[in-house]
């Protein structure tokens, strides 16, 4: 049973709205029910959006939770006047004191999706994601001069998503290559790696959560046994050890912490957020 609904109310996709309350709302023990309320962009959905905020808190009894990046005037004063929810406007708190400390005006722009065709991050963006589609899982050799970073590790350790995140979040031409049997016979990366050894990062992970992983997908598998999956890892970060490559766990940690830690490492030198 949840302990309070939450409301993001924007005028536009509301991801900023729920990606800032969300990390509010994660300080504190408490299961909210999260209601989206994206493109509340006139006076007429903004009314809307009160009767619906406003009902909510009567039948449950408790004040809703509401995290707004409204830009437009008209639509936030609806909002302000008439919401009996607790009322938290993001851009209000941020934005106005922002403006008065650098004597400027802020573009009150709604979204950062909003000029998009003109938007020369949003085009890298969409190219490294397409990058990193074509590079994933070893699919494609071609191009690997152009990656900003390249991961390695064994199947199922976390390189797919962490690629996608790069791509998406950061802008960055990530591709990843499993390290399998054969490159460990070989006891050597796979070769076509070799030339861009600096764009290299590892992961790695426990063999028990690397077999309960696999498990779900091929269970009663030697893919997914626990001595197949330690052999695996060891010998996956011996060959790191001994081509000198940077690499972490990714058994407790995040995508976005994992992310984190190769920006530091590799420090690509086009960072796009």
């Amino acid at each position: 049973m949840h302990s309070r609904t939450v409301f993001f109310v924007s005028d536009g996709t509301g991801i900023t709205a729920e990606t800032f309350g969300n990390a509010i709302l994660a300080q504190f023990e408490m299961k909210p029910r999260h209601v989206r309320l994206p493109f509340i962009d006139t006076v007429d959905k903004a009314h809307q959006a009160v009767r619906q905020i406003n009902h909510t808190g009567e039948v449950e009894g408790k004040k809703p939770v509401v995290f707004t990046t409204l830009v437009n005037m008209e639509v936030l004063k609806v909002i302000q006047e008439g919401c009996k929810g607790m009322l938290l406007d993001m851009f209000g708190t941020f934005v106005h004191p922002l403006e008065e400390e650098l004597g400027i005006k802020s573009h009150h722009r709604v979204g950062r999706f909003s000029d998009v065709s003109r938007s020369k991050e949003y085009t890298d963006r969409i190219e490294a994601i397409n990058f990193s589609l074509a590079h994933d899982d070893g699919q494609s050799n071609r191009d690997l001069a152009g990656a900003d970073v390249i991961l390695v590790g064994v199947s199922r350790s976390g390189k797919t998503p962490t690629s996608l995140y790069l791509a998406m979040q950061c802008g960055l031409k990530a591709a990843n290559y499993p390290l399998i049997p054969e490159d460990f016979e070989r006891r050597q990366l796979p070769p076509a790696l070799v030339p861009f050894r600096s764009k290299i990062f590892g992961l790695t992970i426990s063999p028990d959560r690397l077999a309960e992983i696999r498990a779900e997908r091929r269970p009663n598998s030697r893919y997914a046994s626990i001595e197949n999956c330690r052999m695996e890892v060891s010998e996956a970060e011996a060959m790191m050890r001994r081509a000198g490559i940077r690499w972490l766990s990714t058994t407790t940690k995040s995508i976005e912490e994992i992310a984190t830690t190769i920006l530091q490492e590799i420090r690509p030198e086009k960072l796009v957020y």
